[in-house]
């Protein structure tokens, strides 16, 4: 007979453990993500650290120029010509007198003897025209003086005829002796304005003869301008700066020649960022640094419009520059934009611009640590920039790039 066995327990131990096991494996990980993660370590020496300050701040552009002279004079080529001879090298000191080079052109030579034929043809022409017209004139004259002794001659008679002497002259002759006197008086006013006719046209035919000699004369002038001007002179005193040209080359009407500068009298001119030059303005104080010295002077004129980036800006120089300065000398300046007082300050971070804002890493514990804050910057200078929120006076802050900790907000400083 079969005995009937009770069944046996199923072993679940073994499935219990392995569910706790991977219960405490989740708690672990759950813990370890919830630890800080261990902030990386940054060498202190290779680190531009800065302390933010409170007090006055120098807002400050700063930009490359050169020296270049306040007075120049270009002297160009009056005429065509080509280079006969060169009298002075440029580096020179000159004199308003001093003869630089030389230009020859026969034409120009052909043409000035041409406008001094001229101005001797004209005046013989009005010589030949005074001559004929003074002749004219006294001819008229000469009829005028005839035609008057015959009137008197006639009016003479008519009053003898009228005081008695009807037993010399006949009725007839009186009639005559009045005719001829109504004649001769008619023709003598007629000859009168003739005279006055020479007259008149004596005058303008010499006036306008006398026009065209002072015109011949201008021109002849002008010639020996240009023939003079190929002699060309420095035109005042100074140093001879350039000097462009070579023997035998041809040179037209306006060519440079030559420039002459003061190089006693140089000023600044300097190329500003134009993103910096908005606070710009004349009279503003600057520093020009020639490296070999310092010199102060004052913003004299702003370009009206930027180019390639850059405004450009005269100084003049306040004083004696220093020793060696000499014009195109390379210079750098500095110009003073205002002074702002009370004010937190730092020095300029890398990547910083003005009303904007920059992540720095500010000293913790003693400067063992370093935790991201962001700050916010105001008005900016040369080197340094307004800090408007984030910091406070006596905060340390890392100011190198930290781009390649980016994603990090807390570094340990070793």
């Amino acid at each position: 007979m079969d005995i009937p066995r009770k069944p046996t327990p199923k072993r679940r131990a073994p499935l219990f453990a392995a569910a706790a096991g991977v219960l405490a494996i989740a708690l672990v990980t759950l813990g370890l993500g919830r630890l800080r993660a261990a902030a990386p370590e940054v060498e202190r020496s290779g680190l531009w650290i800065a302390t933010v300050q409170r007090g006055q701040m120098v807002r400050q552009v700063k930009g490359p120029g050169s020296l270049v002279p306040e007075e120049v004079r270009w002297i160009t080529a009056e005429t065509a010509g080509r280079v006969e001879r060169i009298h002075v090298k440029p580096g020179a000191t000159v004199a308003k007198d001093t003869l630089i080079l030389e230009l020859t052109n026969p034409d120009v030579v052909l043409e000035e003897l041409a406008s001094e034929r001229d101005v001797a043809s004209a005046q013989l022409e009005l010589f030949q025209a005074k001559s004929r017209l003074e002749t004219q004139a006294l001819a008229e004259r000469a009829t005028v003086a005839d035609l008057a002794s015959q009137l008197a001659d006639v009016q003479r008679r008519a009053e003898a005829y009228r005081a008695g002497a009807g037993e010399v002259y006949s009725a007839l002759d009186a009639r005559q002796l009045a005719d001829r006197e109504a004649d001769l008086a008619a023709r003598l006013e007629l000859a009168k304005r003739r005279v006055a006719v020479v007259d008149g046209s004596k005058r303008d035919e010499i006036g306008a003869q006398q026009t065209q000699i002072t015109k011949r004369r201008d021109i002849a002038a002008f010639r020996k301008r240009q023939v003079d001007a190929m002699r060309v002179r420095a035109g005042g005193d100074g140093l001879l700066q350039d000097l462009p040209l070579e023997l035998g080359q041809w040179v037209v009407p306006g060519t440079v020649l030559a420039r002459v500068i003061r190089p006693e009298k140089l000023k600044a001119v300097l190329r500003i960022p134009e993103l910096q030059a908005k606070d710009l303005q004349i009279g503003q104080a600057a520093t020009i640094d020639t490296h070999n010295g310092l010199a102060k002077g004052r913003v004299a004129r702003i370009a009206p419009a930027a180019y390639q980036g850059t405004v450009t800006v005269e100084v003049t120089i306040e004083g004696d520059l220093p020793q060696g300065s000499r014009p195109d000398l390379s210079v750098e300046g500095t110009i003073e934009i205002e002074r702002l007082s009370d004010v937190l300050s730092v020095e300029r971070p890398a990547g910083a611009q003005p009303e904007g804002a920059v992540s720095l890493f500010k000293l913790i514990d003693g400067g063992e640590l370093a935790l991201r804050e962001r700050v916010e910057l105001g008005r900016a200078s040369v080197g340094t920039i307004e800090v408007r929120g984030g910091l406070r006076q006596g905060d340390r802050v890392i100011l190198s790039d930290m781009s390649r900790w980016d994603g990090i907000d807390r570094i340990k400083l070793r």
